[in-house]
């Protein structure tokens, strides 16, 4: 059922240029000077709404109109979010989809949404031209709009730069609170990508529970290291300070950037992978280097080891803290939990093969756990839910919890369930609830390994395997016919523990084969092989993609025998 209720995501802008116009909204990195320090250029709150206007009412000439999906391919940056909040100024439907998903799902997913805009930088528009050249791909085949963000060569279509001289006069899209907003891809590290449906209401809810669930005020400085973010920042009233690195390679940041971008700017807040806080918190502890104005990391995207959690406690000031969100593209966050609730007491449970604790539900989100199945379930009942301890599948509700998938009914009927005048989303990852009320998370559905007698959980298992000091992380898989799975664990090493040698090799697969059998969990695990490195998504660097492990597990088995 429509509601009549009038809202547009972008309305806070405005609003925090009126409270505080002079206030810097978006700080970027430029280039560095002659004695090698960090230049920045800026928007002030007031500036960032002027320069948006003049984007919509460019958008608006060019002939994008309220409605229209427009696919935005443009790096972090002060343009980024001036044009994310132009297009929803405009009423446009902005679809951001990561470009390190390989050229094939990248240009699906375009095809998949039918946009009618591109914007994007010039290496973008090359790419899109010579795929269509060489490949034949008919893409774009519904865009009538191009504009180039930078300098335009041998493609037609506008410049940003052409909207350089238009008026910065307030523009505002009259539209509801679920109106479409935005459309964002999963990653596709469990599947083929979807397109995440956003309204503008979702995103507003976003705003309030996130705000809420971490104390946010207009004190605090951010650093994101997911572009989305620099959104929420300025909905937020706060200075939002775009790190110097590439979002698409976290586990490549290099660690010193980060450090001067927080210190130069005293940030109190950052959101990012756990890739990123992994090299940056080594670094600090080996360079002795404090950070005294973050209060508040936030990791996501994975499960975060105590090991990387407990090197901030000597980092931040006495009054920081580190937090570990979980959820999904779909709905963002559902739970959290602190670090040092983590390192000092669920960690340890998490290597004995308990799964791994996300905590208590956020603001505005309910979660049960339900009975494992495969299939979709079209209607609630309230003999689906588990009681507290056993194991199913996490499902939540609450008005930022996404609605559907953009065009893919099969996607969104396996997704959700309907219950009365609201749904349930059901998370395709497995849990269960303790006696505190915390979630723990065991893995995602679709990776579990079924047995004859009994059912491996890959988050559950690898915790186990992960206390060894020589692993870096593992990942279970299950290799053989479907009526005959045998389970096998794939290891990365820390890599100044790679072993050098056969000898070395085999007497390491025999300490992690040994420290299996002390569980009840993996004592049936007789295969393990160490991977030099495995393969992760763009997004994150630290979801793993199974499925292609499982291939080259099956190739190395057959090798074997």
């Amino acid at each position: 059922m429509k509601t009549t209720e009038h809202f547009n995501i972008a309305s806070y802008l405005p609003e925090m240029a009126k409270r505080h116009p002079f206030k810097k909204a978006v700080v970027f990195p430029q280039g560095h000077d002659h004695n090698d320090r960090v230049t920045y250029t800026h928007l002030t709150f007031a500036q960032l709404d002027s320069l948006s206007n003049k984007y919509a009412h460019g958008l608006k000439k060019k002939g994008i109109q309220k409605g229209n999906r427009v696919v935005l391919m443009v790096r972090p940056s002060l343009e980024f979010v001036a044009l994310t909040f132009a297009l929803f100024k405009a009423g446009a439907v902005p679809v951001l989809i990561d470009p390190g998903m390989g050229i094939d799902n990248l240009f699906k997913c375009i095809e998949s949404v039918r946009p009618k805009g591109f914007i994007a930088v010039p290496a973008a528009h090359a790419l899109r031209v010579l795929n269509k050249v060489f490949r034949f791909d008919r893409s774009f085949k519904a865009t009538e709009h191009f504009i180039t963000v930078g300098k335009k060569w041998f493609w037609g279509g506008a410049s940003l730069s052409d909207f350089d001289d238009l008026s910065g006069d307030p523009v505002m899209a009259d539209t509801r609170r679920d109106d479409n907003a935005a459309i964002l891809f999963t990653t596709g590290s469990t599947g083929i990508p979807k397109g995440v449906v956003y309204e503008h209401g979702m995103f507003d809810a976003q705003v309030r529970h996130i705000r809420e669930t971490y104390n946010i005020t207009e004190d605090d400085v951010d650093m994101p290291a997911f572009p989305l973010f620099a959104l929420f920042d300025t909905a937020w009233g706060i200075t939002c300070v775009i790190p110097d690195m590439d979002p698409t390679k976290p586990a490549r940041v290099v660690p010193r950037k980060i450090i001067e971008a927080v210190n130069d700017h005293g940030v109190t807040l950052t959101f990012g992978s756990p890739a990123i806080w992994n090299r940056v918190g080594a670094y600090c502890v080996k360079n002795s280097v404090k950070l005294p104005s973050l209060k508040r990391i936030l990791m996501a995207g994975a499960p975060v080891s105590g090991e990387v959690l407990e090197r901030f406690y000597g980092v931040l000031p006495g009054d920081g803290e580190t937090h570990t969100p979980y959820g999904a593209t779909e709905s963002l966050p559902v739970s959290s939990i602190s670090g040092s609730e983590i390192v000092g007491e669920t960690f340890r449970m998490t290597q004995a093969g308990r799964g791994y604790c996300v905590g208590k539900p956020v603001a505005g989100i309910t979660m049960k756990v339900i009975r494992l199945s495969d299939d979709a379930i079209s209607v609630w009942y309230d003999s689906l839910e588990l009681a507290t301890g056993e194991i199913g599948e996490i499902i939540v509700k609450g008005e930022a919890v996404t609605k559907e998938y953009f065009d893919n009914k099969k996607a969104t009927t396996l997704a959700k369930i309907s219950d009365g005048d609201t749904f349930w989303h059901r998370m395709g990852d497995i849990g269960y609830f303790d006696k505190k009320g915390r979630l723990w998370f065991c893995g995602r559905k679709s990776h579990r390994v079924e047995l004859k007698d009994k059912t491996l959980f890959t988050v559950m298992c690898e915790g186990i395997f992960n206390q060894h000091e020589a692993v870096f992380r593992s990942a279970l898989v299950a290799v053989g016919a479907k009526d005959n799975k045998k389970p096998v664990i794939i290891v990365e090493t820390h890599r100044e523990k790679t072993p050098r040698n056969d000898k070395v090799r085999l007497d390491l697969i025999e300490e992690l084969l040994e420290l299996g059998r002390e569980f009840e969990m993996t004592r049936d695990i007789r295969d393990i092989l160490l991977h030099p490195s495995l393969p992760v998504d763009i997004r994150h660097n630290a979801k793993i993609f199974r499925e292609k492990l499982t291939s080259w597990a099956e190739v190395v088995l057959a090798h074997h025998l």
